[in-house]
């Protein structure tokens, strides 16, 4: 399932179809290690918008948990759909949908023992949905920081989505990426231009992409959620709590309490 290679870290340009591949080969190899590592904090059925430990049984981004029964939810990068079965236990109605066949493959074996719960491989991009078929969309951490054009994946959830559909997305906080991802003392010093949105790739040795990350300043992700057709009601960047004492990759108790780690899109459809 891993390579066996040491991919070179660059910064280039990557366009969709070429992050697209890349962001399916890379997790269909690392989901076993993902959710080896990060399974335990993550929970089976636990509603977590980022490293911060932000839940949505405390924040209620998608609405009071009492408002959720019955409503049809899109969850968007959902991995092993840890999100969606929070959700199918306040009552809702969620589709978990990811890129990666080995990461579904880790929500089969997670379970939903009451099988609330349908798992659709897909690309964000190209939605296999209905107009109007859900009532909210969701995604922690999925789908949206590894695309080339945010804006057509907006578009396409808000053609899935109701009018007045809510659609809350999370992503890496656009300031991080202009300190190193290291979770020390060493990653808090400026290292590149936080305007400089160069993706971020790993390449093979005939230089084709493994993994993409894509680089949006604050306000371009702003500009995008307009362009997709939605209203931006709230922008939440969680800080650190007091309790959360882990490493996960750049993010640690001591960059937490300094700078932000992650930035949640609150959108709504007309």
């Amino acid at each position: 399932m891993f390579q066996d290679f040491e991919p070179e870290a660059t910064r280039r340009n990557a366009g969709d179809s070429e992050s697209s591949r890349a962001s399916r080969g890379w997790w269909d190899r690392n989901a076993d290690e993902y959710q080896t590592e990060h399974g335990a904090f993550l929970g089976d059925d636990r509603f977590v918008w980022g490293p911060e430990g932000l839940d949505e049984a405390e924040a209620g981004l998608l609405g009071p948990a009492g408002s959720l029964k019955g409503l049809a939810v899109l969850e968007i990068g959902a991995g092993a759909a840890q999100c969606s079965r929070w959700l199918a236990a306040q009552g809702a109605r969620p589709v978990a949908l990811d890129l990666s066949h080995r990461q579904l493959q880790h929500a089969l074996r997670i379970g939903d023992s009451a099988g609330r719960v349908p798992l659709v491989e897909a690309d964000a991009g190209a939605l296999p949905f209905r107009d109007g078929s859900f009532d909210l969309a969701c995604s922690a951490y999925g789908a949206v920081p590894f695309v080339a054009e945010p804006v057509k994946v907006f578009q396409e959830v808000r053609r899935v989505l109701r009018p007045g559909g809510r659609w809350v997305f999370s992503v890496t906080h656009p300031i991080r990426w202009a300190f190193p991802d290291e979770p020390g003392p060493e990653g808090l010093s400026v290292a590149s231009s936080y305007f400089d949105r160069t993706p971020y790739v790993e390449q093979d040795e005939q230089g084709r992409a493994v993994y993409v990350e894509h680089h949006r300043t604050l306000g371009d992700r702003v500009r995008d959620v307009v362009a997709g057709g939605f209203r931006l009601v709230d922008l939440v960047e969680p800080e650190w709590p007091a309790w959360n004492s882990q490493e996960w990759g750049g993010w640690s108790p001591l960059r937490g309490h300094l700078i932000p780690g992650t930035a949640i899109f609150v959108c709504e459809r007309d």
